[in-house]
C-alpha cells in the first residue's frame, strides 16, 4: 500500500494545490461578493434602516434557493455560465465557479444573521451621532458583528 502511496505522491500534491486554488477563490468570492450581499439582506429586511419587501423577496428567495440546490446539480446547471465565463466547464477553475457561488449564498445568509445579532440601540446610537450610512455600516455593524462574521 505504501508503494502505491509513493508511486502517486506527485499527483498527490498536484491535487492538494488545485484544491487550495479552488477553495481561495471561493473564499475571496464570498468575502467580497458575499459580505456586500449579506449587508443588504439586512438592510432590506422588514423593520430595519432601507426597508424593501419587494428587494427582501428577491434576495432571499435567490439565496435560498441557491443554498438549497444539490453541488453537483448546481455544477451541471451553471455549465453554461462557467463556459461563458472560463471558457471550460472542466478543471480547477471551472470547478471554483460553482463553488463560488455557493460560497457566496452560504456567507451572505451567515452576514446577515451576523448582523441581526447587533442591538438595535447600537444602530440608533450611530444614527444619532451622525454618522454616515457608510460609517454605520463599517464603523459601527461590522465592528460589533466582527466576531460573527470571522467565524461565519
Amino acid at each position: 500500500m505504501f508503494d502505491s502511496v509513493l508511486q502517486y505522491q506527485a499527483q498527490m500534491w498536484d491535487s492538494i494545490g488545485e484544491t487550495f486554488v479552488m477553495v481561495g477563490i471561493s473564499v475571496g468570492a464570498a468575502v467580497l461578493l458575499g459580505l456586500p450581499l449579506g449587508t443588504l439582506l439586512f438592510f432590506f429586511r422588514k423593520g430595519q434602516l432601507y426597508e424593501n419587501t419587494t428587494l427582501s423577496l428577491v434576495l432571499n428567495s435567490i439565496v435560498n434557493i441557491i443554498r438549497s440546490f444539490p453541488f453537483l446539480l448546481l455544477v451541471v446547471a451553471l455549465i453554461p455560465v462557467t463556459r461563458f465565463l472560463v471558457g471550460t466547464a472542466i478543471g480547477t477553475i471551472a470547478a471554483a465557479v460553482p463553488l463560488s457561488i455557493i460560497a457566496i449564498a452560504y456567507y451572505a445568509r451567515l452576514v446577515e444573521q451576523s448582523l441581526l445579532e447587533v442591538p438595535k440601540g447600537v444602530i440608533e446610537a450611530a444614527l444619532s451621532m451622525g454618522a454616515s450610512k457608510l460609517g454605520l455600516i463599517f464603523k459601527f455593524l461590522y465592528v460589533e458583528a466582527r466576531s460573527g462574521l470571522v467565524l461565519g
